[in-house]
């Protein structure tokens, strides 16, 4: 009797000692470093359970076994906050490791810059292009509503929504740039500011010229003097499908359009681009200056003049750099 006891009590000693070699042995493979060697982007889809996110990952590479996954799964009741989404799976991450990046949600961050002075065709265009983004933009925004920056979005965001954050973005701007404006400028209301704005922002890319091209227009508009800038006449011309493509022409200059600020007086009917908070800023506190006009210097920037007699001159320089660098 006391033979087949101390048997029983053998058998019971081997099964406790086998159970805690094989616990061990199942948490040190939980625990361990995975198998990945480079860092590697998963998509884990909507809908998807703990047997079939565990035979994705171990074929993608990023686990060893996927009974041991999901056997850690379980353990850590993980079970219902795997998140779906698309991750980021780093050198070596271990079992334990890959289900608690799964649990957070820290899905990989994509980011879409839109630069100053695009038109709102242009941005849908873009919009379009951007990888990992669904749905569709209904329709393209009204000109000078998007605020052009840099946005962030996880794969399966939505064009419209983006479009959406887009335009909620230039409101707050303007609500936090418009009170603090400067007292009497040429502008009535938010909206003219971002006209003006926009033309500002499609006749210089130099950040320091802006205050200084803004004063310019502010300066003309007190003054009853037409604005005479090209861009909004190439806007006419293209509706704002992109850039015109050529020089504009004396013909150009002549033809009839609400967006040709050389015939009609004060600001076009609309903006002609979506600016960005810089030009914004230079509208409502313009550099004060006594410049009525500008032209290109050769050098990417302007020069600025008093008087026509003198912008003459500066225009008589730019020709004859033109023609220098033609030769």
């Amino acid at each position: 009797m006391r033979r087949l006891v101390n048997l029983g009590a053998f058998a019971v000693s081997a099964l406790v000692l086998i159970a805690g070699l094989l616990a061990y042995f199942i948490i040190d493979r939980f625990e361990r470093p995975g198998p990945l060697t480079a860092d590697t982007v998963i998509l884990i889809p909507q809908g998807s359970g703990v047997d079939a996110i565990a035979r994705q990952l171990h074929e993608a590479g990023a686990i060893e076994d996927p009974l041991v996954f999901r056997l850690g799964v379980r353990l850590l009741r993980a079970g219902r906050e795997l998140r779906a989404g698309e991750y980021l799976f780093p050198v070596a991450l271990s079992n334990r490791d890959v289900i608690e990046l799964l649990r957070s949600g820290q899905t990989v961050v994509r980011r879409l810059t839109l630069a100053e002075g695009l038109t709102s065709q242009e941005i849908v265009a873009l919009l379009e292009q951007a990888e990992a983004l669904e749905g569709a933009v209904d329709s393209v925004p009204p000109e000078g509503s998007l605020l052009p920056e840099t946005y962030h979005y996880a794969r399966g965001d939505d064009r419209g929504e983006l479009v959406a954050r887009m335009g909620r973005a230039r409101d707050e701007l303007l609500s936090e740039l418009w009170p603090r404006r400067a007292p009497n400028l040429p502008v009535a209301t938010p909206e003219e500011a971002v006209v003006l704005a926009s033309i500002v922002e499609k006749e210089t890319g130099i950040a320091g010229e802006r205050p200084q091209v803004a004063s310019v227009f502010v300066n003309r508009l007190r003054k009853g003097m037409r604005l005479q800038s090209d861009p909004t006449v190439v806007y006419g011309l293209t509706g704002g499908t992109g850039p015109l493509g050529r020089a504009l022409t004396r013909k150009d200059l002549q033809a009839p359009s609400p967006y040709n600020t050389y015939l009609n007086p004060g600001l076009p009917p609309g903006p002609i681009a979506n600016p960005g908070r810089a030009a914004l800023e230079a509208v409502l506190n313009p550099a004060q200056t006594p410049f009525l006009y500008f032209v290109a210097d050769g050098s990417g920037g302007h020069a600025f003049a008093k008087t026509l007699a003198e912008h003459n001159r500066n225009v008589a320089k730019w020709r004859k750099l033109q023609m220098q660098n033609a030769n």
